[in-house]
């Protein structure tokens, strides 16, 4: 439905957003995730027409768009700040791009309402902005971008500036929405975990170019570079044989050693000191270091080592990530 074609954004001298090839579905969700000053916003900035293509085209539904003014492109585009009127109420608020396409006023009421209640906001219609808690003020947000049926909406971090709880339950919710309504988004952040439970498909940005697109599950097990593999949270990067290879966090299990005596006890890969423990409710991470001094982290559903403690580490061939 949406494709982008070998897409430049440019700020003077410097490409923010460097040949991106991509495409979405209808009805699908694609996370895009990378570290900050990558070019995501940038790239959603140019689908929606707020920053001008330096190269490239974009294609909506087989027309190109990207020559189309912003308020002509069928796209929503929701931020992290909101960017509610405080002069409107809640009402006001979500029925402001219906007043632009210049609906008449009981069918705007009509869809207020419907989107008010698909977000769990029924009834606070007349409520003022500045009474509304941030989750609140989140919703109102959505509503309002949905509002006016777009055939895709992008979303800049829109869950960044909320707690961890509110940040989970929206996350929950977010994909019933944008099922319900049919509409097909692309969401924006620079947590991994965020992109994992959102995205049909994850795509991974580095400094202005798309590395890698797929499913959460084949990324995770397989990215395609060491880049890949720092921003999806991957950190055991160690040299076997002069090649790098990628220890998942879940790849590991350790026996403890009593005394001296048991280092070099067969079975384990390497030996190593835990030097941190983190509890992270299912699971621990456990810091260790290794006698040549490279620190790894590892995440354990066994009952954790101490620290200090001198342990054996064996490591699951089937959870090695061969770069």
């Amino acid at each position: 439905m949406l494709v982008l074609s070998e897409v430049v954004v440019r700020y003077g001298s410097t490409r923010a957003v460097d040949r991106v090839d991509l495409t979405l579905e209808a009805g699908e969700c694609l996370a895009l995730v990378g570290p900050s000053g990558c070019g995501k916003s940038s790239l959603l900035r140019a689908v929606a027409g707020l920053e001008p293509l330096a190269g490239g085209t974009v294609m909506l539904d087989g027309r190109r768009i990207d020559s189309v003014a912003p308020d002509q492109r069928p796209i929503g585009l929701m931020f992290q700040d909101h960017a509610l009127f405080e002069h409107r109420d809640v009402a006001g608020n979500v029925a402001f791009g219906l007043r632009m396409q210049r609906w008449e006023a009981a069918r705007q009421r009509q869809r207020v309402a419907e989107l008010l209640e698909l977000v769990g906001l029924a009834g606070y219609g007349s409520r003022a902005i500045a009474t509304l808690s941030g989750g609140e003020a989140q919703r109102v947000a959505l509503a309002r971008t949905l509002a006016p049926g777009p055939r895709v909406v992008l979303l800049d971090e829109p869950l960044g500036s909320l707690d961890r709880s509110l940040r989970e339950r929206l996350i929950d919710e977010l994909p019933e929405v944008l099922a319900a309504t049919r509409t097909a988004a692309i969401h924006v952040t620079h947590d991994q975990d965020e992109a994992f439970a959102l995205g049909d498909r994850i795509g991974v940005m580095v400094d202005g170019r798309l590395l890698q697109v797929g499913p959460p599950a084949e990324v995770w097990a397989r990215p395609v570079s060491l880049e890949v593999a720092d921003v999806l949270g991957h950190r055991n990067v160690v040299k076997v044989d002069g090649r790098p290879e990628v220890w998942r966090s879940d790849a590991a299990t350790f026996t403890v050693a009593t005394d001296d005596a048991a280092v070099g006890q067969a079975g384990a890969d390497r030996w190593v000191t835990v030097e941190r423990v983190v509890f992270r409710g299912v699971a621990a991470e456990v810091w260790v270091r290794t006698d040549e001094g490279q620190q790894l982290r590892f995440l354990l559903r066994q009952e954790p080592p101490t620290v200090g403690d001198r342990v054996g580490l064996v490591i699951d061939p089937e959870r090695i990530i061969r770069l």
